[in-house]
């Protein structure tokens, strides 16, 4: 098994409808989830790529220019390549070379940093305000509660370090309004839940509003 084929099967983030490909399916995850469980989290651009015999199919080497990173200080603190699966069967992702920015999420392996259709990656463009808040600051913050993903009513919260994530309900499976806006973040007495706001949660928050 490659490093990425390992990677396919322990990450499971949104699959981008434009680049995805009938073979490659991708459990929903909210961007936090993303963010909490992946090695790399980086703001990048992408300068130059190429084709090397590696895998079943090929890897593609990206090569790009850091902007920013927001979680893998230790890991690897300055990421110049990034590799993914030249195969979009195989959750190989497609990125445009020198026109966008990307918010790149992923694992390392053999100091190697692999990504794909199933970790989170948008063009910085896309992302929303509160996005762009969670990954400077809450999500960080959310990363010791536990997002429980809803899918068919009835469905309730189990212990109190978890929050509903409902966007499968209400948006047919695709990226919703909890997923662009909130931030599970643990609150004042213990508990986790949904949190938006224009500043970091402080002691006086008790339970910040649900969507």
């Amino acid at each position: 098994m490659t490093p990425w084929l390992g990677l396919v099967v322990l990450l499971g983030s949104w699959s981008l409808g434009k680049w995805g490909a009938e073979a490659c399916t991708c459990s929903p995850s909210h961007p936090q989830d993303a963010f909490c469980n992946s090695d790399i989290v980086i703001r990048a651009k992408v300068v130059g790529k190429k084709l090397v015999k590696e895998g079943p199919f090929g890897t593609l080497v990206y090569t790009i220019k850091q902007m920013k990173m927001y979680r893998g200080f230790t890991k690897m603190p300055h990421v110049q390549y990034i590799h993914t699966e030249a195969s979009e069967s195989l959750c190989g992702l497609k990125l445009e070379v020198n026109k966008y920015q990307y918010l790149l999420t992923g694992r390392v392996y053999d100091g190697k940093m692999y990504t794909g259709l199933c970790n989170f990656v948008e063009r910085w463009d896309q992302l929303t305000l509160s996005q762009r808040k969670g990954l400077n600051y809450r999500y960080h913050l959310g990363c010791n509660c536990k997002i429980k993903s809803c899918y068919y009513l009835p469905c309730f919260v189990t212990s109190k370090n978890e929050c509903l994530w409902t966007d499968m309900l209400s948006n047919f499976g695709y990226p919703g309004y909890q997923s662009k806006h909130y931030a599970c973040i643990r609150q004042k007495g213990g508990y986790c839940s949904w949190y938006r706001g224009w500043a970091p949660p402080d002691k006086s928050i008790i339970n910040a509003t649900d969507p």
